[in-house]
């Protein structure tokens, strides 16, 4: 496993869409236990999507654990993902590894409902709420294109200089 370069913004790879993943194949295994490598060694990470990385494939891997504990699905590989129902509406703080100096508000679904294919491409299907719900929804944004950004309550007043806190 690797620890793969992150691109930060404005990158304008980060703004390009990912494609469906068609080939569930070893190749494919290797690349998201290397994303996955990548997710655990950034500060405070929860989630990575494949182009944040240079790979424009529809990829993301979320693990809230480190936030929540137990009280989520633990690491999800989201292959293909779609969001197909959404409940609810919350403000919340995010920031995020490709954005790396920056953290800002956030208007996202409290509650989701994701379809995707696992690395084997078997078809599978996520409830999330709260965090998690969010994370996802954070992460799958950036297969088309989009960053935490693109989506602040206000630029005026819901962008946030991230805090850096001495050793």
């Amino acid at each position: 496993m690797a620890v793969l370069p992150i691109l930060t913004y404005p990158d304008p790879l980060l703004r390009r869409p990912a494609v469906a993943v068609a080939d569930f194949d070893v190749e494919l295994s290797a690349f998201v236990d290397d994303l996955m490598e990548t997710m655990r060694a950034g500060p405070g990470g929860v989630g990575i999507a494949a182009p944040q990385v240079g790979r424009l494939q529809r990829i993301v891997v979320v693990d809230v654990r480190p936030k929540l504990g137990d009280d989520c699905h633990g690491l999800m590989v989201l292959v293909n993902p779609e969001l197909i129902a959404w409940e609810g509406v919350a403000v919340g703080r995010e920031g995020c590894m490709s954005v790396p100096d920056f953290t800002g508000n956030v208007i996202r679904a409290e509650q989701i409902r994701v379809q995707a294919q696992d690395i084997h491409g078997k078809d599978r299907l996520y409830e999330c709420a709260g965090f998690e719900a969010r994370a996802v929804q954070h992460e799958m944004d950036h297969l088309d294109g989009l960053l935490f950004l693109d989506r602040l309550v206000s630029r005026k007043t819901d962008l946030f200089r991230r805090k850096v806190y001495k050793r």
